[in-house]
C-alpha cells in the first residue's frame, strides 16, 4: 500500500485546513487509516483514525471538537478537516494504514507540513 498525503499549508490561528491521504496499491484491502503528527522536538502522536467500513472514529483529546476525519471509499482517500487551528497544532502530519484490525500502522505516507501562526 502506498499513501500519498497532501494539503500542507500555513494558516493563521483560528483558521482551517484540510489534509488528504490517498491509498494506492492494495488499497482495496485497507482496514483502517489514521493521522499522526510530529512537532519539532516532540514524539509522533496519534491524531485520529477511521475504519474503511464506516466504523467508529477516534480522536486525540487535543483535537476533539476541532478536527474531523472522514473517508471517500470510491477515491481511496481519507481526509482530516482541521478547524479552529492553534499554534500548537503546528507539526508534520502523517497518514498511516492497516490492512487488518491487528495492524500497528503498518504503512506510512510521507509527511505534510502544517504551520499555524499566532
Amino acid at each position: 500500500v502506498q499513501l500519498q498525503a497532501s494539503g500542507r499549508g500555513l494558516v493563521q490561528a483560528g483558521g482551517s485546513l484540510r489534509l488528504s491521504c490517498t491509498a494506492s496499491g492494495r488499497s482495496f484491502s485497507v482496514y483502517r487509516m489514521a493521522w499522526f503528527r510530529q512537532a519539532p522536538g516532540k514524539e509522533r502522536e496519534f491524531v485520529a483514525s477511521i475504519t474503511w467500513s464506516g466504523g467508529p472514529t477516534y480522536y486525540a483529546d487535543s483535537v476533539k471538537g476541532r478536527f474531523t476525519i472522514s473517508r471517500d471509499n470510491a477515491k481511496n482517500t481519507v481526509y482530516l478537516q482541521m478547524n479552529s487551528l492553534k499554534p500548537e497544532d503546528t507539526a508534520v502530519y502523517y497518514c498511516a494504514a492497516d490492512l487488518n484490525p491487528y495492524g500497528k500502522n503498518d504503512y506510512w505516507g510521507q509527511g505534510t507540513q502544517v504551520t499555524v501562526s499566532s
